[in-house]
């Protein structure tokens, strides 16, 4: 009796066994300065999120088997995927998110297990943790590391844009994104990148989003500053450094208090996988002021920098006509912004 009371137990805590959700890909980010190009099958970055940081979107792009994840117009997470395999692949297009249920199983595929998924279309594309090979063997889902899919499941909103591209059927911008969405979040449609004249130092176009977050993103490989609110841009300027060459790697910022009534925020980082030390630390007025800004547009920008907002410093490309690397911050001639 004993014997076969004990095999019952052992029978009962395999199958339970058998039952438990599976867990894919690492279990946590990788450094936020991993380039997307290197991070292995399984390999996520995560740089923190907010919902209060503005609109988000997602581009998964079928061709690099990756998925980039912009809130406000900046890029805050990328991850690798594995997408439908051959005979099952993945439509392209723009997609809502239309259902979300974070313990779905399969009612197609043996009561497969999907945790986190997010529906993008009724006939069975999702969003949701599942292997990655390293290369599409899904049935149509994008499948991604289960870590990254919870985080991606609770940022995320109904109805938010989710745009699939491919090499051959979607614009390069699409297939290849860079470190500033190349989407609208609002509609999914691709984002005309219009770059300053020769003679331009700056362009400041508030009208095309009048209110929202803000956020601003620097370009150290491309000497640019960027203005986003509401996931739009609404400005760009050419940016100079002072007093040696410009900044290396990727940093966050977050505005603080002003440092004087009716003056320029204080600039605090925010510590970003890899740089969690850095966290808090606030940024110098010399490193500010090494930052060099045309008059008129920082003139424009100072009124909107609110507290809260953020600040992404990178060495890496945002132009379309620059391809490669990177994160720093921002100040101009004077306390910059």
């Amino acid at each position: 009796m004993m014997k076969s009371g004990l095999l019952l137990i052992a029978l009962m805590m395999s199958a339970g066994q058998a039952l438990a959700t599976p867990s894919w890909g690492a279990p946590s980010s990788s450094p936020a300065n991993t380039s997307p190009a290197a991070l292995k099958p399984g390999e996520w970055v995560w740089g923190g999120d907010s919902k209060a940081m503005g609109p988000m979107a997602v581009v998964v792009s079928i061709t690099e088997q990756r998925a980039y994840v912009y809130r406000n117009g900046l890029l805050e997470a990328v991850s690798t995927v594995s997408t439908g395999k051959p005979g099952h692949e993945t439509p392209t297009g723009v997609f809502t998110i239309l259902q979300k249920d974070k313990d779905h199983h399969s009612s197609k595929y043996n009561d497969a297990a999907m945790p986190y998924q997010e529906r993008l279309t009724w006939d069975g594309i999702a969003l949701h943790a599942g292997g990655l090979p390293g290369y599409p063997e899904s049935h149509g889902c994008v499948h991604l590391p289960t870590e990254f899919a919870r985080r991606l499941f609770g940022a995320t909103n109904m109805g938010m844009v989710v745009v699939i591209a491919k090499e051959g059927v979607s614009d390069p911008t699409l297939v290849h994104p860079h470190v500033a969405s190349p989407i609208d979040p609002g509609t999914g449609k691709e984002v005309l990148d219009v770059p300053l004249g020769t003679q331009e130092q700056y362009r400041w176009q508030p009208e095309v989003a009048p209110t929202g977050v803000v956020s601003l993103l620097l370009s150290t490989s491309d000497r640019r500053l960027f203005a986003y609110r509401d996931g739009k841009e609404i400005g760009r300027s050419r940016v100079d450094f002072r007093n040696g060459a410009a900044p290396t790697g990727t940093r966050a910022y977050m505005a603080a208090n002003s440092k004087v009534p009716a003056g320029e925020p204080s600039w605090v980082e925010v510590g970003i996988p890899g740089e969690e030390a850095e966290g808090g630390t606030a940024l110098s007025q010399a490193d500010e002021q090494r930052v060099l800004l045309p008059d008129g547009f920082r003139t424009a920008l100072k009124p909107i920098l609110q507290p809260g907002v953020v600040l992404l410093v990178t060495d890496k490309h945002v132009l379309p006509e620059t391809t490669g690397p990177a994160l720093q911050v921002l100040n101009a001639d004077q306390p910059a912004l």
